[in-house]
């Protein structure tokens, strides 16, 4: 007679230990982003995001509208 007494861990218990292991995985390879004091505060990996600038443009948005306004108004004949 063999001795066949193995120590198996039942199929919920590798269940959870795999369920743990991705979790893990999953908090350790994301940034974590919170809030103190009612400051949302970055994550640790925010030095390394891509920079986005914008350049300053005029801050009349509506030039080119009020150019041609203005044309038209010439060109009618009509003074403000």
């Amino acid at each position: 007679m063999k001795n066949s007494n193995k120590t198996i861990l039942p199929q919920s218990a590798l269940n959870l230990v795999f369920a743990c292991g991705v979790l893990g995985a999953a908090l350790i390879s994301t940034g974590c982003q919170s809030s103190y004091g009612g400051q949302t505060l970055p994550s640790a990996y925010f030095l390394d995001d891509d920079i986005q600038y914008f350049p300053s443009g005029s801050e009349f948005k509506l030039q080119r509208e009020a150019a041609a306004l203005k044309a038209a108004r010439a060109e009618s004949g009509i003074d403000n």
